[in-house]
């Protein structure tokens, strides 16, 4: 069965823009207006949002009725939420080294990349199960994990996809595998 798996990464926060590991914080106004100008796919078998804030304002400014799926939440950061990186980095160089360098380690009391690649994986796969096409507004974590299942590749290449703020990433599955799709239309 084939599936088309269309990622809206949700709009720039207060704290993506200063760099802190994230909260459920609302999007900026700058960002509503952008997503609300952007064309969105609008014809979709599923459509899904992470339950939080902003994932859930973007879908709204996209038009999306989008259904809440915890399985998109974002990576849960432990007690560095809200905490600027550079302030973690000071603090706990160790600690922020381990956590960047080892996918297992959860150093922040939080998720480590490897738990959060399994589960945005087995929603893929699930996904992938019921066939059609899904739009998922989710987090750059999360399309960052995606992205690594999908080329099956190392954890460490986590942190070398970048996913701006309203990216759109493309996939599609046969039901075997997945690959990422790049094209210039929605069709």
């Amino acid at each position: 069965m084939n599936t088309r798996l269309t990622w809206i990464c949700h709009g720039a926060t207060a704290a993506s823009r200063k760099a802190l590991f994230p909260l459920d914080e609302p999007l900026e106004d700058k960002a509503v207006e952008e997503a609300a100008r952007m064309v969105a796919p609008l014809r979709a078998d599923r459509i899904a949002a992470s339950p939080a804030l902003r994932a859930r304002q973007t879908a709204q400014a996209l038009r999306l009725e989008a259904g809440i799926d915890p399985a998109l939440r974002d990576c849960d950061h432990g007690r560095w939420a809200g905490r600027p990186i550079v302030t973690i980095g000071a603090e706990e160089p160790e600690k922020l080294a381990i956590w960047m360098s080892d996918p297992k380690a959860a150093p922040h009391g939080g998720e480590s990349i490897f738990d959060l690649r399994a589960r945005v994986a087995g929603w893929m796969d699930a996904q992938s199960i019921l066939g059609g096409h899904v739009i998922a507004v989710s987090h750059a974590a999360v399309i960052r994990a995606a992205v690594t299942h999908v080329l099956q590749a190392p954890l460490s290449s986590f942190w070398l996809v970048d996913v701006e703020p309203l990216a759109i990433v493309r996939m599609t599955s046969n039901g075997e595998r997945w690959s990422l799709r790049f094209s210039i239309s929605d069709h």
